[in-house]
């Protein structure tokens, strides 16, 4: 082969090469994309947060424990009465089964009434305290507070409301 098709050869393949480099075909991934929802948290209030029936005289509170335990401070007496027996307020929380959950009680106080007369309730406590696990899809969780009772306080049937909320973790 002559010195003149060689050159002229060669020059044509590295033409062709440059020309596959220059033209370098793309390539592409496929990702994969993935979520999990799980059942809505829901929370139902069970027993009533009940501080029982009591007397009053002079300034005091009433203080129900997240357990049902009982005790008073100041003037407040503590009467009992099998119909009206003091309790925590009990709450069950339903979701999906494993996870943890938050607990957030009333900040402040909450207002109990008879008529034109009222009370206030704070200082409010759970078991369990703050979080919780739904074990099963299920968890309960009891509730406490203290009632702030009035200088002779009227007479009555008082009732209210008071929000507890829960979250996912």
């Amino acid at each position: 082969m002559n010195m003149k098709k060689a050159l002229i050869g060669a020059a044509f393949l590295t033409a062709v090469s440059l020309t596959h480099s220059a033209n370098a075909q793309a390539a592409t991934g496929t990702g994969t994309a993935t979520a999990k929802v799980l059942a809505p948290i829901a929370i139902a209030a069970g027993a009533n947060l009940n501080f029982g029936t009591i007397a009053s005289g002079a300034v005091g509170t009433v203080v129900v424990t997240s357990a049902g335990a009982r005790s008073a401070t100041g003037g407040v007496g503590l009467v009992t009465d099998g119909a009206n027996a003091p309790t925590a307020g009990v709450f069950t929380v339903t979701g999906a089964a494993g996870y943890g959950f938050s607990i957030t009680l009333p900040v402040g106080t909450a207002s109990i009434t008879s008529g034109a007369n009222s009370m206030t309730v704070g200082t409010f406590t759970s078991t369990p305290s703050g979080s919780g696990t739904l074990v099963a899809g299920t968890a309960t969780v009891n509730v406490g507070g203290t009632l702030n009772v009035g200088l002779n306080q009227a007479a009555g049937a008082y009732t209210g409301t008071y929000p507890v909320t829960v979250n996912y973790n």
